[in-house]
């Protein structure tokens, strides 16, 4: 069995400039096909535009507010939205408020398979 508590994750900057903590992924786990971690967006931030060619994503908002940019469609998202990113989909998030949120990519999350223009 694994159980690993949030707060014992050390915080670390993705390549698309976001906060991670990663809650279970191949560093900390036996994890093989997916991984969960919470990511931080500071008010007025936003990752860099981005998209993955394996890694299919969904962000489930937790705190704070944003925007959404996935291929150039834009929506507003709060607490309680879960928003599917498609592997290959451009994507950035920008927050208008401090963002947390939940994000788990299958297969795992990989600085490798993140791209940018």
């Amino acid at each position: 069995m694994t159980v690993l508590n949030l707060t014992a994750q050390t915080p670390f900057v993705t390549k698309d400039g976001s906060q991670i903590r990663s809650i279970l992924d191949r560093t900390n786990a036996p994890v093989e096909k997916q991984s969960l971690a919470e990511a931080t967006v500071q008010a007025g931030g936003a990752t860099q535009r981005h998209y993955h060619r394996l890694s299919e994503e969904i962000y489930f908002i937790l705190e704070g507010a944003g925007r959404m940019e996935i291929d150039g469609e834009t929506h507003e998202v709060k607490p309680g939205d879960a928003i599917l990113i498609p592997p290959g989909a451009w994507h950035t998030i920008t927050a208008h408020a401090p963002l947390r949120f939940l994000c788990c990519c299958a297969p795992p999350y990989a600085h490798e398979d993140t791209y940018f223009e």
